[in-house]
């Protein structure tokens, strides 16, 4: 993700980090020749002439636009929810905290209570491990006990078994006494919610907009923006290679940002920060211990960059 101080509105026309233009300029090179061969042929250089009406590409290019707009709003939609449900797992282990600090009686030690918060504090790294497919071994074994991180690491859905942990811990201090039953119920209920971002995510995850939608509208980009200079040129002459790649770069860049964004658990710039938001769920349970905020496993690749 890419978080930086509001630019200046000309520093914000040469902007390189962050855009969708690096990886642009071979497809945007690509219409310029294409541009370049509808300006040459059009001026009899080939013997060739292909003039097309402006028209046709007006009324394409209107329905081509409301296409990309929806979906764009799709994908931006389900970024959008995804950063809603990290936000609520952030609300839910700060609940989960407090609670666990305040609901039991004496009968729970300082011992047992930092152990549940610790091993809350696991929970984002297990979820974004399990959303992004990677191994949370390295994660999970500096935060969880040895024969909780065999159990979880032998478990197929790693964040589901903390949970499972969790309520465990919460029933045996019911058995204790430690807590009645509305403090278990109060519990449950925060533990219900992480439960909801969980199936929130893997619902996002492993639903993506439809193949052939997205095909159909990549498709009609890349016909329209090759075969729009040849429109052009009889009006425009030879600054059609100028407007063709301008026109190109709004079309391909809205597709590629909405493709960078419909999955948005993953590693690309424009994707959430999901390393940066685990570590920060982790510390705001910690500084509800008093213990001091972990350091960062690794620096960043430029201050405005969060992965």
């Amino acid at each position: 993700m890419i978080v930086r101080p509001r630019l200046h509105w000309f520093r914000m026309l040469l902007a390189w980090k962050g855009s969708v233009l690096p990886e642009l300029l071979p497809r945007l090179f690509l219409i310029f020749c294409i541009s370049v061969v509808a300006v040459a042929s059009h001026d009899r250089v080939l013997k060739v002439t292909v003039d097309l009406s402006p028209t046709p590409f007006s009324l394409v290019g209107i329905a081509l636009a409301v296409f990309l707009g929806f979906r764009n709003n799709a994908s931006y939609d389900r970024y959008w929810e995804a950063r809603k449900l990290w936000g609520q797992l952030l609300n839910e282990s700060r609940s989960l905290t407090r609670q666990a600090l305040t609901l039991p009686r004496d009968a729970v030690s300082v011992d047992e209570t930092r152990l549940f918060v610790r091993i809350l504090g696991a929970f984002p790294h297990a979820l974004r491990h399990q959303l992004r497919q990677t191994d949370p071994r390295n994660d999970l074994a500096t935060r969880l006990p040895s024969p909780l991180l065999e159990r979880v690491m032998a478990a197929r859905y790693r964040p589901a078994t903390i949970m499972l942990w969790l309520g465990e811990w919460v029933q045996l201090r019911t058995r204790e006494g430690a807590l009645d039953a509305w403090a278990a119920l109060a519990f449950d209920r925060n533990l219900n919610g992480l439960s909801d971002v969980v199936g929130g995510c893997e619902r996002i995850a492993s639903t993506p907009l439809p193949f052939a939608y997205s095909v159909m509208i990549h498709r009609t980009v890349y016909f329209f923006c090759a075969a729009l200079p040849f429109g052009l040129v009889d009006s425009i002459g030879n600054f059609t290679p100028v407007f063709s790649v301008f026109v190109a770069y709004t079309f391909m860049a809205l597709e590629a940002i909405a493709s960078q964004i419909e999955e948005p658990f993953g590693t690309e710039d424009n994707d959430l920060a999901l390393d940066a938001m685990s570590a920060f769920i982790e510390d705001a349970t910690r500084d509800l211990l008093g213990e001091p905020a972990l350091a960062t496993s690794a620096p960043q690749p430029d201050p405005f960059t969060f992965s």
